[in-house]
């Protein structure tokens, strides 16, 4: 119940406009709307377990209270950040006395990742046999962060972060609220709404800030441009923790626009991942592994200039050394690319583990005892310099296993020209050419 001094006492414009039916959240319209599951929930009033993940400022509180109002069950909302086990053994308690009574319990439980897997398993029981409707709400991938046996008994939902068009209709509900616009011209009301980043309520935080402002001598507060905003309101720090997925979603968004010759994608995942605090020498690392994975010998460039990279950003740290990454990006993003080598080492590595006890076949193995020789080590190895190709054609694979072919290089870049080579030693150790049947002058083997 509301005390007489509570509801004088101020509330934050967040608090004052949140929404009182679920028609009025803005932005989740697939979750919400009469063919969502919640939507469809709210419709028959029977609700079962969710977890709701999404971005911060979304809306995820606001819906698990409105889910309880609208089937008339208790809302019990608690965090886990600031619970333990003794907090959620009287919850339980309680629900299930409520249950005894006839009512139900809506148990909203926020951050849910941030219980233990062992705190995770305790509300199995009681989701189960209805002493309480779980709503998790979590801004971490549920598939990585809770247990697999409560996310068999919970629907994961996916909530939007807000959209252009959904952060103006928060201003405009302010506006209303407030019986008077925001003093901002249309580009600083645009910048406003970038500020926001799809966050509601760090957005309608902006929004009291901007109503906060003193009037000057007319009694009015000047219209601010977009530089005067920025100067007016904090900017927050994009949303990205190392730790958790966005690290890996950033990661391999550029890993793939690398992947896709995309330079302009590129240079902007890098440029989140560097404003975002990820460490740049965990970047740098990537840039080498991709080198190596999906360019490999079509630009064999592509590894020492990340190496190169690397070692700049060592030497100069940030921010002189972001641009060697900048450039290592660039680079990598424009070059040919091959993942030849990286099926072939891995097709080379599968064949080794079902082939590991084979010997090498005997002459190509060294003879430093008369033992050794006796036995035919060394015996009938052919010196490939002393042939007119340079090129002997023996057998390197085991005695006992057939001639592998693992590497199989792309008529792209630099690929193209080793694969002439390869093609004319083929053709060497098959017998079908011979020396005076070519044109060897560049020292590469190419057919006339």
């Amino acid at each position: 119940m509301t005390t007489l001094f509570e509801s004088q006492a101020p509330r934050p414009l967040a608090d004052r406009l949140r929404p009182a039916s679920l028609g009025e959240v803005i932005g989740q319209d697939h979750l919400l709307g009469p063919e969502g599951p919640i939507g469809r929930m709210a419709n028959t009033g029977r609700l079962a377990s969710i977890v709701l993940w999404g971005p911060p400022g979304v809306g995820k509180t606001t819906i698990a209270r409105l889910m309880a109002e609208t089937s008339d069950l208790y809302f019990e909302p608690m965090s886990a950040v600031f619970s333990g086990v003794a907090d959620l053994r009287r919850v339980f308690d309680e629900a299930k006395n409520r249950r005894d009574l006839g009512q139900g319990t809506l148990l909203f439980i926020d951050e849910i990742h941030r219980f233990n897997r062992a705190q995770q398993d305790g509300f199995l029981p009681f989701v189960e046999n209805g002493t309480v409707i779980l709503v998790g709400a979590t801004t971490e991938n549920p598939s990585f962060e809770l247990n697999a046996a409560l996310l068999s008994r919970c629907q994961v939902l996916i909530l939007n972060r807000l959209d252009d068009s959904g952060l103006e209709q928060l201003i405009e509900r302010a506006e209303k609220i407030e019986g008077r616009p925001l003093p901002l011209n249309g580009d600083a009301r645009a910048a406003l709404r970038a500020m926001g980043d799809g966050d509601g309520r760090y957005l309608l935080n902006l929004v009291e800030e901007l109503y906060a402002l003193p009037p000057g001598p007319d009694g009015t507060v000047k219209e601010l441009d977009t530089a005067k905003l920025v100067e007016t309101v904090q900017r927050r720090a994009p949303l990205y923790d190392k730790s958790q997925e966005g690290h890996f979603n950033l990661i391999s968004a550029l890993h793939k626009s690398l992947r896709g010759s995309d330079t302009d994608a590129a240079l902007y995942w890098l440029a989140r991942m560097l404003t975002g605090g990820e460490d740049p020498k965990y970047i740098a690392r990537r840039l080498v592994r991709f080198a190596s994975e999906d360019i490999g010998l079509a630009d064999t460039q592509a590894l020492p200039v990340s190496l190169a990279a690397w070692e700049s950003y060592e030497r100069l740290g940030s921010p002189e050394g972001d641009l060697a990454l900048a450039h290592c990006v660039i680079y990598l993003a424009t070059a040919p690319k091959s993942n030849a080598a990286y099926k072939a080492f891995k097709s080379a590595m599968s064949v080794a583990r079902e082939t590991g006890s084979l010997m090498p076949p005997k002459h190509i193995l060294n003879a430093p005892t008369d033992l050794m020789k006796d036995i035919g080590y060394g015996k009938g190895y052919q010196y490939d310099h002393d042939t007119p190709e340079g090129f002997s054609g023996q057998n390197y694979f085991p005695e006992d296993m057939a001639r592998q072919n693992f590497y199989q290089p792309l008529e792209r870049g630099f690929e193209r020209e080793i694969g002439k080579r390869l093609v004319y030693w083929e053709k060497l150790r098959a017998g079908v050419l011979k020396a005076t049947d070519l044109d060897t002058s560049d020292g590469e083997g190419g057919e006339t």
